[in-house]
């Protein structure tokens, strides 16, 4: 496929059989207990747009990489969906759907999907520690490692998920409302992004540009999502509609209305497209993938 005759549609089917592959791969042969490996196979399986991965190998190339990076891209699934999981139990978010199925504790049980998140997550840093995937330099690996781990842990994901679940019910607050989707969402993306620049051994002011794009369609992805949850039907979402409101969460929508929310992913995307001016014709998927986060319905 051509950059110039460029198909976002088919480039992400490509990108997803790749990612396929290598998942189904990893866990051949299956994890003992059974029950842990179907758990950990049915969520890592049902479905998903798998944007953070194809975000990473998409700032890869266009910062110049040549190898095969999926193996590192799909770590950053494996955090994802852990984070998932965790967020659908009992004790979070109490979730009952995920992705249009049954979320994994009303399927195997809350120890066993607890487990199977830990597992997710232990397992990610396994590969991202392992120089055998592909031909990058063992400090960009290094490197990577340490993006990641801030941007999922107590300093990222971890604290918005935080932050999330102790301001249900509270008043609109702008700041916190903030706080929380860069934190619990964007954080992850831009480290997705950010991790493809570092592997290709991109240089400062590119890893900076990459990092800004991030940031902004992380932000644009949540709010669309906080739009969705509202505009969207369950059968579109994967989950029921309405949500985040019966939970009190906190959202943009919430805080801003639906027409400010929406002008704010839009003037979000603007920034991403203008940060990503200085890369050439190779950066045409995070163009058309940013572009996209404004227009989907799911």
């Amino acid at each position: 496929m051509g950059i110039n005759n460029f198909d976002l549609k088919r480039y992400i089917s490509e990108k997803k059989v790749k990612i396929e592959e290598f998942i189904n791969s990893y866990f051949n042969p299956s994890i003992t207990p059974p029950i842990l490996h179907e758990s950990v196979l049915y969520s890592l399986t049902a479905g998903g747009k798998r944007l953070r991965p194809i975000l990473c190998i998409s700032s890869y190339e266009a910062c110049g990489g040549k190898e095969d990076i999926t193996a590192y891209a799909t770590a950053i699934e494996f955090i994802h969906t852990y984070s998932l999981i965790h967020d659908d139990l009992p004790a979070m978010d109490n979730d009952d759907l995920r992705r249009g199925k049954p979320t994994n504790h009303k399927v195997f049980g809350e120890a066993i999907a607890i487990l199977a998140g830990d597992g997710l997550l232990t397992e990610a840093f396994r590969i991202l520690s392992n120089p055998k995937y592909a031909d990058v330099k063992p400090i960009n690996l290094l490197k990577v490692i340490s993006e990641i781990s801030y941007s999922a842990g107590v300093y990222g994901m971890v604290g918005g998920q935080a932050y999330d679940l102790i301001s249900e019910g509270r008043e609109p607050d702008k700041e916190v409302v903030e706080f929380i989707h860069l934190n619990k969402t964007a954080k992850l993306i831009s480290a997705s992004v950010k991790s493809g620049a570092i592997l290709a051994d991109a240089n400062d002011e590119q890893i900076k540009r990459i990092e800004t794009y991030g940031l902004s369609i992380g932000l644009a992805f949540q709010i669309v999502d906080d739009i969705l949850d509202i505009e969207g039907t369950t059968e579109q979402l994967g989950k029921p509609k309405g949500s985040d409101e019966k939970k009190g969460k906190m959202t943009y929508p919430r805080v801003y209305g639906i027409e400010r929310s929406r002008e704010k992913a839009k003037e979000l995307i603007d920034n991403a497209l203008r940060a990503i001016e200085i890369f050439d014709q190779r950066a045409k998927p995070l163009r058309e993938i940013a572009r996209y986060i404004v227009k989907r319905s799911s």
